[in-house]
């Protein structure tokens, strides 16, 4: 079959030689970086302009009949790394950004593929389901195979990851380039000696791009009946469990952006993939033990972490901070920075900030950036948000004629064993639901 898609696209580039004259000569003039691109690249060789955007489109009047291509134009020829990247977790990114509720704050250049000015420029690597609204931005290959050229060179730099894998909640390219591994590749360049993006996420050129872990550090269950207990709050913040710490709507998208691992099993495959790529240099033993080292700190992000949210908590169950209208959750961590307190917006910053550079550092194997980047000003949140509920605390007592602060009770979830925290088994029961179904409903998000 594929012999056959693309002995058919040969014979349309055989037939449109003469279109394709004609769309160069006068893209010449109005386009000319593109035209110069397009015949610097392998594939003006083999195909014409009219393989990827039709033949409809003829002159200055009718530019809108020019096809955009998809995933599926570059699908014909190129299958195999299709279906890796349709298994992986970019596949999904457009779907992982339509459920962020923040999403509705954000101006429309920004979320929009029309404008490409903010999170789109990034989750436009995701296939688009909802292509029919938009005319650009649906060709995920070219994000980083960048448009004309489509260089296989170019992409297997660890520079083609930069522009998304950067900044504020992901730098990860900051944490390899100024690691070890990064430092030798700078002043090397690229011999193979040193790790590059693509050596560790991209084996053998694999489209798939899973980890362990994803993006959140988020799995369920844990062992650990500790930890369990604070993923649990950090759960609940997130809304993927409500207040019993039964399953809600969000954890179905959870599973449907594939943003967290929802089985042992599914989380150990990665490792050991992982294990056998560092194994290439290092010995076993010491790459599970750099791995190991890193899970432990997620364990203890988490714990600061968590601590945090349950005091933001209390002063909502205090009746000191008032659930925003239109909110389903209180603390809500999927609503970003739309907080109307600086205590929230603190808990903000530690979530997307603090927390993702301390466990994405130490898995770059950059022990500054998880140190000072991430782990020291997480502590430093924790005491600023203690220190802010005891004064909020106060002002209330004092408003209410009452010298001591009022206090809570303990949550009644919170002090139970974990594995007998509500929902647990729904969680496994509902991590194994046909995924289909997920992706019909997280569209409507």
């Amino acid at each position: 079959m594929r012999w056959f898609l693309i002995a058919a696209l040969a014979l349309v580039a055989v037939v449109s030689t003469a279109a394709a004259d004609q769309c160069i000569n006068c893209h010449r003039i109005e386009t000319p970086g593109i035209v110069e691109q397009w015949l610097s690249g392998n594939m003006s060789k083999h195909f014409s302009c009219g393989t990827c955007h039709g033949t409809e489109h003829r002159g200055y009047d009718d530019w809108q009949k020019a096809k955009m291509p998809t995933p599926d134009t570059c699908r014909g020829c190129h299958s195999r790394q299709y279906e890796q990247y349709a298994s992986g977790k970019h596949y999904y990114a457009w779907i992982a950004m339509k459920a962020m509720p923040a999403l509705q704050h954000v101006p429309n250049p920004q979320r929009d593929l029309e404008g490409f000015k903010g999170c789109s420029g990034c989750h436009k690597i995701g296939i688009i389901e909802d292509k029919g609204e938009y005319r650009y931005g649906a060709a995920a290959c070219d994000s980083c195979h960048t448009r004309h050229k489509f260089s296989k060179e170019e992409a297997r730099k660890p520079e083609a990851c930069l522009p998304c894998h950067m900044g504020f909640d992901h730098p990860q390219y900051e944490m390899w380039s100024t690691s070890k591994h990064g430092v030798i590749y700078r002043i090397e360049g690229d011999t193979g000696r040193a790790p590059k993006c693509q050596t560790c996420h991209m084996p053998q050129g694999n489209h798939r791009v899973m980890t362990s872990w994803g993006f959140l550090a988020l799995r369920v269950p844990e062992d650990d009946e500790e930890w369990w207990k604070d993923r649990v709050t950090i759960l609940q913040a997130l809304g993927v469990l409500d207040e019993n710490g039964n399953p809600t709507e969000r954890f179905e998208v959870v599973k449907a952006g594939k943003v967290a691992r929802l089985s042992k099993e599914e989380w150990q495959a990665e490792r050991e993939k992982m294990i056998e790529i560092c194994s290439e240099c290092h010995s076993e033993n010491f790459a599970r033990e750099q791995l190991e080292a890193g899970d432990r700190m997620i364990r203890e992000a988490d714990k600061v972490f968590a601590e945090a949210i349950r005091t933001v908590r209390e002063l909502y169950d205090l009746g000191i901070l008032e659930k925003p209208e239109g909110w389903k959750y209180a603390p809500d961590l999927l609503q970003f920075y739309e907080v109307k307190t600086p205590i929230e917006e603190e808990l903000y910053l530690m979530f997307l900030e603090y927390r993702m550079r301390t466990f994405q550092g130490a898995f770059h194997m950059n022990p500054d950036y998880s140190f000072w980047y991430g782990w020291a000003p997480l502590k430093s949140s924790l005491i600023k948000i203690k220190y802010e509920a005891e004064k909020l605390k106060q002002e209330k007592a004092n408003d209410n004629g009452v010298k001591e602060p009022v206090k809570t009770e303990t949550p009644k979830a919170e002090k139970e064993e974990t594995k007998s925290t509500p929902g647990f088994e729904l969680i496994a029961v509902i991590a194994g639901a046909g995924i289909a179904a997920i992706l019909r409903r997280s569209r409507k998000l």
